[in-house]
């Protein structure tokens, strides 16, 4: 059985920014365009009454930011549109990391005035190292802003790929006319304003030029000019190079006036790809994952080297319209619904179909997967799923048992699927409960934010308190803040000797325990329950490596993972 017509209907991707550029405005915009929500939320920040539609979080409320990626879908033109919003702060970018893993495509959003950011640099390179096609565009173009072609000229040295404009801005700030649309040789006419919907807008066709120089004068004569010469210096443009992450089409607006947004829309339908095939690696059994997970918590244990003698994983390609269903957990999110306590686990469908009551099993654990239901998302709207296709993304109702990067099938093969990035941390903190009392929600909170990929979080082998890592400050505020209004539990943090960490893997059980035992206060389990080695300066690992040479340092947990399947 096939689900290729399915498939091809499916669109899943992330939308990509520098804080502030307008990426959750514009998210909203392209909701309300496709006729999934009524009424736009603005983004405020304290005590606003109203909030974007993709932030849930009290904590985003209030500062005004979205600090955790929602999971969005709406139907346009007969298509399935699943919209991945990811938090624009640097602090957040591990979630973004992730996020990008499970899109096909990204929308990458640029502030007119700033042009490209330190942010957005960083989501590029994910992006080019994955051939993610991008989608550019260039916001908030009523307000005084840098030349069209100072931008174009920026995208392109820091995409490294050439930029094709599909529309082309006439004006600028006030004097901002509207845009030139290339692929209808016609100009939508701007109009302020943020209740205006697609049909509201006035377009007239290019060759009506007596009106548009009547109308716009100067302004559209200098947008002739400027775009001729883009054009000019842009190649043609080629889908196929567009597909393989090789170009950018560059749409201009102003997503708070909803403006442009229908044709980057109508883009994220005619231009970015459906479902793609997915790298997995086929392992002879279930568990062999899961006894080489056993092999590394308990490193001196028997259940090691059976692990070491399993045999070696290999290559395969899971396609879309491939009838067996699976699937790979890119987020899981504690407490979305404060009054039902409950955890859900993000899969993104890499094949098959998901109909309701059908047997799923966890990969790493090779356990059933038993969820009290099984939802899409419109941000905090939750419908149950009647069936589901490759492209779409799934939420499953757990009350435990499932982590980040675990891979779901339905039993009748043995795969998994890799890639999902989990960063050495950067900055570290010690948790020092106020009440010894709230221990146990502490430890509970603890284990399902550090499951959730919030935090790391890092048990000491040797007892003492637990220890956060995080990539960014901020990611400790939003622990601390989440800690106590969703599991009573009030922390104080205090500041880590540790500096770093890394991953750590060895050739045999017997090495693995030699360098456990020399640094037996560095040695701490994450919420995988991998083993990582903490680092209290730069020059700590290159001293461990000289000393202990045939162990290996991983910044990436995956890194240490895909060392396991290879040793097993």
């Amino acid at each position: 059985m096939s689900f290729a017509t399915e498939t091809r209907r499916r669109r899943t991707f992330a939308i990509i920014s520098h804080p502030d550029a307008g990426k959750t405005t514009l998210t909203e915009k392209l909701l309300l365009f496709s006729g999934a929500i009524q009424i736009a939320g603005s983004v405020k920040a304290r005590k606003a009454t109203r909030h974007a539609t993709s932030d849930w979080m009290e904590i985003e409320k209030q500062r005004g930011i979205s600090v955790a990626s929602s999971v969005m879908q709406m139907l346009y033109r007969d298509h399935v549109i699943n919209l991945l919003d990811t938090p624009g702060h640097k602090d957040f970018s591990e979630d973004t990391y992730r996020v990008l893993t499970a899109v096909d495509s990204a929308l990458m959003v640029i502030d007119a005035a700033n042009g490209v950011e330190a942010q957005t640099r960083r989501l590029i390179e994910v992006c080019r190292q994955r051939d993610t096609p991008i989608i550019t565009f260039v916001n908030k173009m009523d307000r005084e802003v840098r030349e069209p072609l100072d931008i174009m000229d920026e995208i392109e040295r820091e995409l490294g790929m050439p930029c094709v404009p599909m529309t082309w801005p006439v004006g600028q700030g006030k004097t901002f006319g509207g845009i030139i649309n290339l692929r209808t040789q016609a100009m939508t006419v701007f109009e302020p304003g943020s209740d205006r919907g697609p049909k509201d807008f006035t377009t007239i066709p290019l060759s009506d030029k007596a009106t548009l120089l009547k109308r716009f004068g100067h302004e559209f004569e200098t947008a002739m000019e400027s775009m001729e010469l883009a054009t000019g210096a842009s190649p043609t443009w080629d889908h196929a190079a567009f597909l393989a992450g090789k170009q950018t089409p560059v749409f201009f607006g102003s997503g708070v006036n909803n403006f442009g947004v229908m044709e980057v829309l109508d883009a994220l339908v005619d231009l970015a790809p459906s479902p793609q095939p997915r790298i997995s690696t086929l392992t002879p059994a279930a568990s062999a994952s899961k006894a080489s997970n056993v092999a590394i918590a308990a490193s001196t244990s028997d259940a090691a080297t059976s692990a070491m003698a399993s045999k070696q994983p290999t290559v395969s390609v899971i396609r879309p319209e491939d009838a067996a269903f699976s699937g790979v957990v890119f987020k899981v999110q504690a407490n979305m619904d404060a009054n039902h306590r409950d955890r859900i686990a993000f899969v993104r469908m890499a094949s098959g179909k998901y109909t309701p009551g059908m047997k799923l099993k966890v990969m790493r654990t090779a356990k059933e997967l038993r969820p009290t239901s099984v939802v899409t998302f419109m941000s905090q709207r939750r419908e149950a799923v009647h069936e589901a296709y490759a492209g779409d993304i799934v939420g499953f109702t757990t009350h435990g048992g499932v982590q980040l990067g675990d891979t779901i099938t339905d039993g009748s093969v043995s795969l998994q699927f890799t890639g999902l990035p989990f960063f050495a941390p950067e900055l570290f903190m010690t948790v020092v409960l106020r009440n010894p009392l709230r221990t146990k929600q502490l430890q509970q909170g603890l284990a399902q934010l550090g499951e959730e990929g919030a935090i790391q979080v890092f048990r000491p082998e040797v007892g003492g308190n637990m220890l956060l890592g995080a990539i960014g400050q901020l990611q400790f505020e939003v622990v601390q803040h989440r800690l106590k209004g969703e599991y009573d539990a009030d922390i104080r943090l205090e500041g880590s000797q540790f500096t770093g960490a890394r991953w750590i893997t060895a050739d045999t059980p017997a090495e693995l325990k030699t360098f456990c035992e020399a640094y037996p206060m560095r040695m701490a389990f994450d919420a995988a329950n991998t083993l990582a080695y903490l680092t209290t300066s730069q020059y700590d690992v290159r001293l461990a490596q000289e000393r202990f040479p045939k162990i290996h340092f991983h910044p990436l947990r995956e890194h240490a993972g895909l060392a396991l399947q290879s040793a097993g």
